[in-house]
């Protein structure tokens, strides 16, 4: 006689029944322990390395007519001898006087000629830099002698005027102004150094000088250009009030600055004209490149660098000559000193094409890492002027872009600031754009290089946290905007954000740009057919909506978002259906055919944003109800089997199942079960264990309803089913005994559990999976629940083997000594906690006191050992 406890808890419903009241689904009841509805995980679209490089690589969108070249021939003729402002072209309005030209000085007093100095004064030494302070140290004892002291000559060697005339050659010589042939022979007789005593020491002792003070004249220690006739200037008169006023503007002390000129003079003419005279005579290129560092080093510690130094122009013209050398080394060594020398205009353009063409080559990467070339291309990016450099910036950014994809070069890269200094440019363009209204093709050509040198530096962590800490999605997101038209910066742009976005952190950070969503929607309208590009804007679009539910609904509320996915898949579809098209059909000209890959790949990311959205409560029951999407899906499992696209076909069925969690009453799933069933048993043929996985999946939502219940058992899927239970891999066990536990709510269908061999796979799965997976071992519970329903002989029921075993598990597992073992660290042995104490130990004390009310006689078996 049952008492009326056991009354009650014999007419339990079963479980996953549903109630009258509420429709519960099996898959919200699933839910309740393991999450049913899934995101789709994918690899990043793959983008081959070109094999050459180029400012503009084989798949790009410029026409050769359309884009500056990479390829160009360079010699010394491409460098202008003076680096001097161009000519403005406006006409300067004449002189209201004509000025009248002063008398030649007749006494010796002019203070137009140049004479001796005086020894400097030791307090003067003190002002100038330590170099300087060496030199005049070093002239004082002998040792160097000021370019300026000459030895006394008769007084008709001397012009009376400051300059002189002579076959309209002139040539100025240690500061004084003489004829050719008298400046000749002025450089054929070097200054005497000074003895000891202040005098001249002998003519005999100045052999260790002779090469030092000798010169060519292109190289003349004046570093001055030979002044034309009509360009001659006279000294002007002392009373002159032009002269006043000038006087009046100098500076304050005039012999100081008269001494560091001699210094100047003395440090060239010592250190630097040697290095260039080597330069001009040497053949071998090691000896060359050897003798450029060496440059470089005396200019740098002569404080020459930069563009104030007043003997630059002789020394660029020497440098430029060298560059028809045509060596590599050797032309990065005089690019190297060229930009510290901070040429500017033409120039400047020569020297990026220079470095650009050297950086085309792998093999001179090494070379360019040693010379510190990368500092002084990003210092031309921060110090020159944006629009009088375009096409300058455009080969500088082209060497740039190159270096970028050297994974050597990264750290170094970000560590400069290159990070910092690419996103201001990108910034300037974007405000030129905006105030011309119009996008240049000059900045297009531009950001072509700054976006693929860009899509390069973020894989370095650190250039990632950069890039979120200056606001730059915002800028790259304007960038699309302004140059929609331009593909190939669209298509650069689109390969950051895919790496980008595979990182939380720059995924929540687009993700909170509103406006990128409709930006990408434009995009596809605008580029459908070209795979390269949308193939990247569905993989965005996939990893924004996979852990946000904001994102899912902010794309899915963008005017025509849903429409535009369908347009695409269906644009693909018929791609991958029948690609390739015979010519003559219809009356386009036919396109050339896209690699089977390329476009599966499109249809994969698509699906994939689809099971996404499918995710979000409000989103997921309007997709389960729309005929284009469902339709699609299914075409897609009946035309592709898993052997062909196994990542479309396993996404497509992880859409599908997402799908079939809503029963709404308009839901296409719903109407199409049966045929999707058909569908799922093609896949659950296979021998791949993740698309198996997927479909008994789908199966657990839809065997809900009484007539997929039927299919299966007609088909034989629930003895598949309980051979699942063997697969030893939890998941399967888990989906698997969801289908059983649907199956056992028809009181019809109780006998093929124990037919098969169900019962005691289950108990099986309990005991291996029970101890560390309490959602499971709530499952098999509520299976083993509803199979008893009617039990009224345990022995008879499960058999007696099984059912001690039962006694024995569940016993155990309602232990909480046991079941919570203090071994499991903390966050384990909460996680323990909740689904021991919320799900299977309702249900299992349930079942367990409904085999001890039904047994007879049970022998007690051994505690189970885990």
């Amino acid at each position: 006689m049952l008492s009326p406890n056991d009354k009650k808890l014999q007419n339990l419903d079963p479980f996953y029944r549903p109630s009258l009241a509420k429709q519960k689904t099996s898959a919200e009841i699933i839910s309740e322990a393991r999450n049913a509805l899934r995101t789709v995980r994918t690899q990043r679209p793959f983008t081959p390395q070109e094999d050459q490089r180029k400012l503009f690589g084989p798949a790009s969108s410029r026409t050769p007519e359309n884009r500056p070249p990479s390829s160009f021939s360079l010699h010394a003729s491409s460098f202008e001898s003076s680096d001097s402002r161009p000519i403005s072209g406006a006409r300067l309005s004449p002189l209201e006087l004509k000025p009248k030209a002063p008398a030649f000085p007749t006494t010796e007093e002019d203070p137009c000629l140049s004479f001796p100095k005086p020894p400097v004064d030791p307090a003067k030494i003190r002002r100038i830099s330590s170099a300087r302070a060496r030199l005049f140290r070093a002239a004082s004892q002998g040792a160097l002698l000021p370019d300026r002291t000459l030895l006394p000559v008769e007084p008709s060697t001397v012009e009376s005027r400051e300059t002189a005339r002579m076959g309209g050659s002139l040539t100025k010589t240690n500061g004084i102004h003489v004829t050719e042939s008298k400046a000749i022979g002025l450089m054929e007789r070097p200054p005497l150094p000074l003895a000891e005593d202040g005098g001249f020491s002998d003519v005999k002792e100045q052999g260790l000088f002779q090469g030092a003070a000798s010169s060519p004249p292109h190289l003349g220690s004046g570093g001055d250009q030979a002044k034309r006739g009509s360009r001659a200037t006279s000294c002007p008169n002392s009373s002159d009030p032009s002269r006043l006023e000038t006087r009046a503007v100098s500076k304050a002390d005039p012999q100081e600055k008269d001494m560091e000129m001699e210094v100047d003079d003395v440090f060239w003419n010592t250190r630097i004209v040697p290095i260039l005279h080597k330069l001009e005579k040497e053949e071998n290129i090691e000896m060359m490149c050897a003798a450029c560092t060496e440059l470089h080093h005396a200019l740098e510690e002569g404080h020459m660098l930069g563009n104030k130094f007043k003997r630059r122009s002789t020394l660029l013209k020497t440098l430029y000559k060298l560059v028809d050398v045509g060596s590599d080394p050797l032309s990065l060594k005089l690019a190297k000193i060229i930009l510290a020398l901070k040429v500017s205009r033409k120039n400047l353009l020569s020297v990026c094409k220079l470095i650009f063409k050297i950086s085309r080559n792998e093999k001179n990467d090494t070379l360019i890492q040693n010379d510190s070339i990368l500092e002084l291309l990003l210092e031309v990016l921060r110090r020159e002027d944006l629009q009088a450099n375009t096409e300058a910036f455009l080969y500088c950014m082209g060497a740039i872009k190159f270096i970028s994809g050297n994974p050597g070069f990264l750290n170094e890269m970000v560590s400069k600031g290159a990070v910092e200094i690419l996103m201001n440019l990108i910034k300037q363009i974007n405000e030129n754009t905006k105030k011309h209204s119009t996008c240049l093709p000059d900045s297009g050509h531009l950001l072509v290089q700054v976006t693929a040198a860009l899509r390069n530096l973020v894989d370095s962590p650190l250039a990632r946290s950069k890039l979120l800490s200056v606001g730059a999605l915002t800028q790259l997101c304007t960038v699309m905007e302004q140059y929609m038209s331009d593909k190939d910066v669209c298509t650069n742009i689109a390969r950051i954000f895919s790496k980008l976005t595979t990182y939380h952190d720059c995924c929540v950070a687009l993700a909170s740009c509103s406006r990128c969503y409709a930006l990408f929607l434009n995009l596809i309208n605008k580029y459908q057919k070209k795979q390269d590009l949308v193939v990247r804007i569905v993989f965005i679009l996939g990893n924004l909506t996979a852990k946000n539910n904001q994102a899912r609904e902010q794309f899915f509320k963008e005017e025509g978002s849903i429409p535009t996915l369908l347009s695409l898949f269906r644009t693909f579809y018929k791609l991958d259906l029948h690609p390739r098209r015979r010519a003559g059909e219809g009356d386009e000209q036919p396109e050339a055919p896209k690699p089977q890959a390329q476009v599966e790949d499109v249809l994969i990311k698509l699906t994939r944003v689809l099971a996404n959205l499918a995710i979000h409560p409000g989103i997921g029951p309007a997709m389960a109800a729309n005929p284009y999407i469902v339709g699609l899906l299914l075409v897609t499992l009946e035309y592709k089997s898993i052997d062909d696209c196994e990542e479309l076909v396993i996404n497509t069925t992880v859409t599908i199942n997402n799908l079939s969690y809503y029963h709404v009453k308009n839901s296409i799933i719903q109407n199409k079960k049966l045929h999707i069933a058909e569908l799922l048993l093609k896949l659950l043929m296979s021998n791949n264990m993740d698309g198996i996985l997927e479909a008994v999946r789908v199966f657990g939502n839809l065997s809900q309803d009484h007539d997929v219940c039927d299919f299966i058992v007609e088909k034989n899927i629930h003895k598949f089913m309980i051979a699942l239970l063997d697969a030893g891999h939890q998941d399967i066990c888990f989906s698997a005994c969801g289908v059983l536990l649907n199956l056992t709510v028809d009181k019809d269908k109780h006998v093929i559990l124990k037919g098969g061999g169900g019962i005691k796979k289950l108990v099986e799965c309990l005991r291996d999976f029970g101890p560390t997976d309490w959602q499971l071992a709530c499952l098999i519970c509520k299976t083993l629940w509803n199979f008893s329903e009617n039990m009224t002989n345990a022995s008879s029921c499960f058999g007696d083997e099984d059912a001690n075993t039962l006694l024995v598990l569940l016993s155990s597992f309602l232990d909480e000594e046991l079941a919570l073992d203090s071994s499991f660290d903390q966050d384990l042995k909460n996680y323990h906690r909740l689904h021991w104490e919320t799900e299977f130990k309702p249900v299992a004390q349930q079942l367990l006191k409904r085999i001890q009310t039904h047994r007879t006689f049970l022998e007690p078996l051994p505690s189970p050992s885990f």
